[in-house]
């Protein structure tokens, strides 16, 4: 039986999830804004996964209320983190008609929010490991194809796991969502502030040993959060998380630097990740909140220290702002990790 899919957004990881499950017959309708309906609705989605070409036809909305009358199975939250305040109105205006909430936001945050205002029976935590990149709205290349979690004890997981691989989307179930989402969240840290900040590609930060000290801290710190929490780390499809946090944790800088340098060089190459990205596009909001910020948050609520997690956040949030120049820190780590400390120290 084929079944009907809201995708919120034509991103990245929507158009990949879209493209995707459309391609296996299933139907698929997408949020998206009405200015780009039209090339939308011409082009419909398209995805390149090495030398393949999928070309898939799918519906496209602009008005949440068109999804009344429809017989969704699931809702897919396939925006950026810092969207769902936006969206959240609607949500929960239309509760009665929404469908389950597949929830693939980054960070660790965003279900809690869905549940407090829709109920946890409404939200599914999951995630995407795969390395897709957006050519333009609605087409997209996968980079890396690694595979994508989903999270909970309800029956209906079981059946969205085979339906998602059965589109090929290497689905993977977990028991606990939140170990899940912050696993996710360990490998979205590693050179993603610093090189925003620095204007330097993580491959560049990770071979300075002064760099990958603060790299090595602000994982350190999350690891720490998370232990306190009594939550563990969890190997994601494609990423060998619980290895990742053996060496953070165990390794000294001098042994564990050219694994990691070799990990996220091969992992990103000079591609810049997305926290530069919205950075230099001139964008004013960043998931460095939700990510690192959110590592703050958790820590003070239980009473744990993480100085480098503040600093990247404030700093970063900073220049997005305006509130400090751009050029302060580009290129030069000495000033960066000179006010690292400073703020260290006023702490």
């Amino acid at each position: 039986m084929n079944e009907r899919f809201l995708i919120f957004g034509a991103g990245a990881i929507g158009t990949y999830l879209g493209a995707s499950l459309a391609n296996q017959g299933n139907q698929v309708l997408v949020l998206e804004r009405k200015k780009d309906l039209s090339t939308l609705q011409e082009q419909g989605l398209r995805l390149e996964i090495g030398s393949r070409r999928i070309s898939a036809n799918a519906s496209f909305i602009s008005d949440l209320e068109d999804i009344r009358d429809q017989d969704l199975t699931l809702g897919i939250l396939a925006l950026k983190t810092y969207q769902l305040e936006t969206i959240l109105p609607d949500l929960i205006r239309l509760k009665g008609i929404l469908p389950p909430l597949l929830c693939l936001q980054n960070g660790v945050e965003s279900e809690g929010m869905l549940a407090g205002a829709l109920g946890e029976e409404y939200v599914i935590p999951g995630t995407v490991t795969s390395a897709v990149d957006r050519l333009e709205k609605g087409s997209a290349v996968v980079r890396r194809q690694r595979g994508m979690g989903i999270a909970g004890h309800y029956e209906r997981v079981n059946r969205l796991v085979n339906i998602f691989n059965q589109a090929g989307l290497n689905c993977r179930h977990y028991q606990q969502g939140d170990a899940m989402k912050w696993s996710k969240l360990l490998t979205n840290l590693l050179g993603n502030a610093s090189s925003a900040i620095l204007d330097l590609t993580p491959a560049e930060i990770y071979s300075d040993k002064e760099l990958y000290k603060i790299e090595l801290e602000q994982v350190r710190e999350a690891l720490l959060v998370m232990r306190n929490l009594g939550i563990h780390p969890q190997n994601l499809p494609g990423v060998p998380v619980q290895l990742l946090a053996g060496v953070v944790r165990w390794l000294p800088p001098a042994l564990s630097q050219p694994l990691l340098s070799k990990q996220v060089g091969s992992g990103r190459g000079e591609k810049m990740p997305s926290f530069h990205i919205d950075l230099y596009s001139g964008k004013k909001r960043s998931e460095v909140d939700q990510l690192n910020g959110a590592v703050v948050r958790a820590g003070e609520r239980i009473g744990c220290s993480t100085p480098v997690n503040r600093f990247l956040t404030r700093t970063l949030l900073g220049l997005i702002k305006g509130e400090i120049p751009l050029d302060r820190y580009r290129n030069n780590p000495t000033r960066y990790l000179q006010d690292l400390e400073a703020s260290q120290i006023s702490e």
